[in-house]
């Protein structure tokens, strides 16, 4: 009989206290019904509120749940490098603290993991305000076009990743544009990236962190990162890893295979 998946979910979270507990719950339930073996790393980023207390006491009941704790504010991609770093299993996931996602959905993932480094949700019938969704599309089709990244959603908070593959994608940047770096870097290396929708929901406690100013800064950083990595640019090897029956994956064709929901 196969050994289930092992998967390591990373949840960065910032002054989410009113809907941690009801988020990490519902992450440990939705992988356990999955039957997969698995811990959840929740990073709290420096929080003000009783969100890290709130994840401690979890913890104490589950012990697949592990707390991180930055002392100061650092960043979003700065808390989801934290736990990159810790996790301990193959399959390595991240998703946002604030509950808008189905774990349910991390099956197909998991199951497009085994064949591609990186594989990533998109988000059907998304239950944001217009003016993000617009935003995101807007931003979408830039990082597109500059940066090659060929996904629909960059900023879709559900990815799962072959920790192998993952070494090699680690951000630098602290902030909100670490979904777009992670995908640049995987192109550049040739990899084909699997994109499958997911569903989404509103957000039902805490407010959302991406503020107005988060806006220009990460339209800012993806024209310094397009003008260090992609026009001054110095071709990359593709890593080598140690399963060749799964990777390194091939150089990216015309019309690379993406899973795309229709």
């Amino acid at each position: 009989m196969p050994r289930p998946p092992r998967l390591s979910l990373v949840m960065p979270a910032f002054n989410e206290e009113a809907g941690i507990t009801e988020a990490v719950a519902e992450a440990h339930e939705s992988l356990a019904g999955l039957g997969y073996e698995f811990e959840i790393l929740v990073v709290d980023d420096g929080s003000t509120d009783r969100t890290a207390e709130r994840v401690a006491d979890l913890a104490a009941i589950h012990p697949t749940v592990r707390l991180l704790a930055h002392d100061t504010n650092l960043g979003y991609g700065a808390a989801l490098r934290t736990g990159f770093e810790a996790v301990e299993f193959e399959l390595v996931a991240f998703t946002d603290a604030d509950g808008q996602f189905f774990l349910e959905d991390l099956e197909e993932l998991v199951r497009l993991a085994a064949k591609y480094p990186v594989a990533v949700g998109r988000r059907m019938n998304r239950k944001d305000p217009w003016r993000r969704r617009f935003l995101s599309w807007g931003y979408n089709r830039l990082a597109r076009t500059f940066l090659g990244t060929g996904v629909r959603d960059c900023d879709c908070a559900l990815k799962v990743f072959r920790r192998e593959a993952l070494a090699y994608l680690l951000p630098e940047s602290p902030g909100f544009f670490v979904n777009t770096e992670m995908l640049c870097r995987a192109r550049r290396f040739g990899w084909q990236i699997a994109e499958v929708g997911v569903r989404h929901r509103p957000r039902r406690r805490g407010t959302s962190k991406v503020s107005l100013a988060e806006v220009p800064r990460t339209f800012a950083t993806l024209i310094q990162f397009w003008w260090r990595h992609v026009v001054r640019a110095k071709p990359v090897a593709a890593p080598v890893f140690a399963k060749p029956d799964i990777l390194p994956f091939p150089k990216e064709p015309a019309e690379p295979p993406y899973r795309r929901a229709a």
